[in-house]
């Protein structure tokens, strides 16, 4: 678990990639290593994504991690271990994928969303707070001021412009989704990336 959450706030953003074939989900994780990211979630919403897993894990630099989101029930998540997810992801809270990522003795990132929920999520690990734009950066803060210690991840409905809101609000990195599928994202990416640099927040 250190090392994903030392990577996450290392690099700050968190890629969501939900692509339409496992083909374009490997290419969009290569695009992302390229950039210098070592941390990139597929979605089990991918069709054919055990493939995108497989393929992006055979191609990924050294260091790296890929791991699956969107992961609702043991099963899946069993199926995902199989593929070689190097960490786990779930919209929501999922005891059942967390008994497998134990089991596995794989990183979980538990979705939750209500300050119960976060809570409870907290005490057992790092929280993919989801969906984060309905709350906003404001929302975190207060979860924060609530939790002062939890990691947190807010993902769903954030553009790239928006990332250092919700790190000044206390997340220890942000899940960027669609938004780096569009075009032009790349260079947008690249202006975010060089600002951490300049900050002294960059990615390695």
């Amino acid at each position: 678990m250190s090392d994903l959450i030392t990577l996450l706030r290392e690099q700050r953003i968190l890629p969501v990639l939900r692509l339409p074939t496992a083909a374009e989900a490997t290419a969009a994780t290569a695009t992302m290593f390229g950039h210098g990211l070592r941390v990139v979630e597929l979605t089990a919403t991918t069709p054919d994504w055990a493939s995108a897993v497989r393929d992006a894990r055979h191609a990924a630099p050294d260091g790296t991690l890929v791991g699956l989101g969107t992961v609702t029930s043991g099963a899946l998540a069993a199926q995902a271990v199989e593929a070689g997810a190097q960490f786990l992801v779930s919209p929501w809270p999922a005891p059942d994928v967390r008994a497998v990522a134990a089991s596995a003795g794989l990183p979980f990132l538990e979705g939750a969303f209500t300050p119960g929920e976060v809570a409870a999520a907290t005490a057992r690990g790092p929280v993919k707070v989801f969906p984060a734009h309905v709350g906003g950066p404001a929302f975190l803060a207060s979860l924060r001021q609530l939790l002062p210690d939890a990691e947190l991840v807010p993902t769903g409905g954030i553009a790239l412009e928006a990332v250092p809101d919700w790190l000044r609000a206390g997340a220890c990195a942000v899940g960027v989704g669609s938004d780096l599928l569009r075009p032009g994202a790349a260079d947008r990416l690249r202006s975010l990336l060089d600002a951490f640099e300049d900050a002294g927040e960059a990615t390695p």
